[in-house]
């Protein structure tokens, strides 16, 4: 599908009349390296753990080596210190995103060691595993809202902060829409103009062909600068390293923003479209008795008809108001909507040597969400101890409309030697109830509110600080036959989640944390029957699953590095491959307990001038239990790695100014594809370099990138999450060049 506008032209004249703008411009004083938002110098925010928190709404300051943030925004406890708060977390800048030439938030999360990426169900999606237990892109939040984020890819091209939480989060941020996220969430911050105007071009282009076009403007205006703009414009198109498949993407994203003495406003609105050929997506085990090598990198066995179209608008207001000097109140709301249509395959393997089905489908899926959220953040003193009071509401409102048609058969290929064909004719016919691709039925409508309360009380100094709260959520939620539009669900349960932390600081440069945290996920609704047989009690809504997480661990910073160790384990109840119908008493079965038992050390910033290090290890246990009649207890649950390692180095060559080399290892550890743990995945390896050269042209900044990834062009199954198959991506090699005008 052709894009409407053509964006070369497009961000050509945007160039030309900002150009103008700037040089209209009354001079801009020298910059104090204090304050650079790109994070070059040590000089980067405060290093004392003591310090005061952020002021309200402002974000963490950038950490030494200026590839990670001091903390992030942690839902209703507003934004926080990473030393302060009893949870583990990382905040990747806008910094690594540029030096790195991430494209997507996936590529920004293959930086931790806690998180790995698989395909979604036959779809171009990412799906993000933390601690071993997957995030969809449904379920990350934009500057604290869920719901308004495109589902399947996101660009990082408007991007501050891609903020990791991990863990399970039912009280920092409420239940996510659709009940992922349990091993830990994201949050995305939106870029803002900085106090130095902003005016920057930049291109790329990879070793396939794929070409891409990125400007950044950032501008505040007002006597004192209350009033900012930030635009981004990007668009990228071409072939990717993967054969016969072709992407084409385009973003517009403004970010305005008022800063007032005691009121602060900001407002988002974010265009993105994508258009994707021949995706390569996942493959299902099948009737395989043993996985398959995978084949090579650039193999695509996704058919040549097979393609994608995404479409997402969305828009977001925030206004936070200091009523004193101790208390904040806060509301943000937003709204979006998807269009997705997409023709897609899904290959099935028949065997051990490669051979497999192709499945087809054309299916149109349309969203409209809305999400509010309020609060209120206060401090206060009782004698020698300090309070910080949080309370926040928040609501979700998201109405789903789909239309499906289903190919009547199948083609033969072969993941090796992928054989297209003609695409399987569809077996039901068009502009029929449920099949009306221009106006898709309504399948789902979801609505999602909560409450909740905490109080971090502050001992000896606030070097002891205890966390207690609660958050209280209403889930309701109807299901609707698509081709006939009546309900056939109606979900309406309630829950109560806790926190509980605490945060110890024996020395100056040490914080010693532990939580008991909750995850919360809707319950299922027993199918009606399954296949001729009628389900007994069929139709019915199961409780919430409450999964439960305990962990413990220690953070050290020294001011220009630092270092986090946790442990922990997590319960989910309920897992996807328990929830069954008894062969033998036709009745519905919830069983089965999964549990991940982990290890995580991340070290991060800069121990030596000019030498920036990010990386860590995370070691998994992971165990069945209670499934049905036993048959799966003790074995190791679908998709968990035994281990996940990171190094990452980022170093300023000596003697050659303004050149800096960059590595890094991707180390992952066998998993399993079936409860049964017959089907299992080896470790792989992967490996990323690049080099960039920043000088300056007439006083502008220039900055030109190269980055290969995957250097070996590494065969590998990346994960088995879900039970289906991800190959990682193959060798690709980046060239970028940037420009402040």
């Amino acid at each position: 599908m052709p894009f409407p506008i053509p964006f070369r032209p497009t961000l050509l004249a945007l160039c030309c009349s900002l150009s103008v703008t700037a040089h209209a411009a009354p001079p801009i004083p020298p910059q104090d390296a204090n304050n650079r938002q790109d994070g070059d110098t040590l000089e980067l925010g405060a290093t004392n753990i003591n310090a005061d928190a952020p002021t309200p709404g402002a974000l963490p300051p950038v950490y030494a080596g200026g590839q990670v943030a001091r903390g992030g925004q942690l839902g209703v406890l507003g934004n926080q210190d990473i030393m302060d708060v009893p949870f583990s977390m990382s905040s990747y800048t806008e910094k690594l995103i540029r030096d790195q030439q991430a494209e997507t938030v996936g590529d920004v999360l293959l930086n931790d060691s806690s998180v790995r990426q698989a395909s979604g169900y036959a779809n171009q999606a990412q799906t993000f595993m933390i601690r071993g237990l997957p995030l969809n892109g449904d379920d990350i939040s934009y500057n604290g809202l869920y719901g308004i984020l495109p589902r399947q890819i996101i660009s990082t091209d408007a991007l501050e902060r891609v903020e990791v939480f991990k863990g399970p989060n039912a009280f920092i941020n409420g239940v996510s829409p659709t009940g992922s996220g349990i091993g830990g969430g994201v949050n995305l911050q939106p870029k803002r103009a900085d106090d130095l105007p902003l005016r920057r071009f930049s291109t790329d282009v990879s070793s396939d062909g794929r070409v891409g076009e990125h400007l950044d403007i950032g501008q505040r205006f007002g006597e004192d600068h209350q009033f900012g703009a930030r635009v981004n414009l990007s668009q990228r198109e071409g072939d990717t390293g993967i054969d016969d498949e072709n992407q084409r993407s385009k973003l517009f994203a403004v970010g305005l923003d008022y800063r007032g003495d005691a009121l602060r406003l900001s407002g988002d609105f974010v265009y993105q479209k994508q258009h994707i050929n021949g995706g390569r997506n996942s493959v299902f085990t099948g009737t395989a008795t043993h996985i398959p090598d995978a084949p090579s990198a650039h193999t695509n066995y996704a058919p040549s008809w097979s393609s994608t179209n995404l479409e997402d608008t969305l828009g977001m207001l925030r206004a936070e108001y200091d009523l004193n000097d101790n208390w904040t109140a806060y509301a943000a709301g937003g709204v979006k909507h998807s269009r997705e249509m997409g023709r897609y395959s899904s290959v099935t393997l028949t065997d051990n040597l490669g051979n497999a089905t192709a499945s087809g489908s054309t299916i149109a899926h349309e969203e409209d969400n809305s999400s509010l959220m309020s609060g209120l953040n206060g401090k206060f003193q009782t004698g020698a101890v300090s309070h910080r009071l949080n309370f926040g509401l928040a609501g979700i409102w998201t109405q789903v409309r789909n239309a499906y048609v289903f190919a009547s058969g199948k083609t033969a290929t072969n993941i090796y030697n992928p054989v297209t064909g003609a695409p399987p004719a569809l077996n039901t016919p068009r502009n029929t109830p449920g099949t009306d691709f221009s106006d898709p039925q309504i399948t789902a409508k979801t609505f999602v509110r909560s409450a909740a309360v905490s109080d971090t009380v502050g001992f000896f100094d606030d070097r002891l600080l205890v966390t207690v709260g609660a958050r209280r959520q209403q889930m309701v939620v109807q299901g609707y036959n698509y081709m006939s539009g009546s309900r056939t669900a109606n979900y309406d349960e309630s829950i109560t989640t806790p926190v509980y932390g605490l945060v110890f600081k024996p020395w100056e440069h040490v914080s010693v944390y532990a939580n008991r945290i909750e995850g919360l996920a809707q319950g299922p609704t027993s199918p009606l029957k399954v296949g001729p047989r009628a389900v007994i009690g069929g139709g019915q809504a199961y409780a919430p699953a409450r999964s439960k997480q305990i962990e413990a661990g220690v953070k050290v910073d020294m001011g220009s590095y630092g270092a986090t160790l946790g442990v922990y384990r997590i319960e989910q109840p309920g897992a996807g491959y328990s929830e069954i119908v008894d062969a033998d008493t036709a009745r519905y079965v919830r069983e089965g307990l999964q549990i991940n038992k982990g290890v995580e050390l991340n070290v991060f910033g800069e121990p030596l001038s000019g030498l920036r290090l990010l990386g860590g290890v995370t070691l998994m246990k992971t165990e069945l239990k209670d499934t049905e009649k036993g048959a799966n207890d003790g074995n190791r649950a679908i998709g968990v790695p035994s281990f996940q390692f990171n190094a990452g180095v980022d170093w300023d060559v000596p003697g050659l100014q303004g050149v800096s080399l960059n590595g890094r290892m991707l180390r992952t550890g066998g998993q399993y594809a079936d409860a049964a743990n017959t089907l299992s995945l080896p470790a792989w390896n992967r490996f990323d370099v690049g080099a960039r050269y920043n000088f300056k042209v007439a006083q502008r900044d220039v900055t030109l990138g190269a980055t290969v990834e995957n250097v070996a062009n590494a065969k590998y199954w990346e994960s088995a999450q879900g039970g289906f198959l991800s190959q990682g991506d193959p060798r690709v090699a980046k060239l970028s060049a940037s420009m402040d005008f």
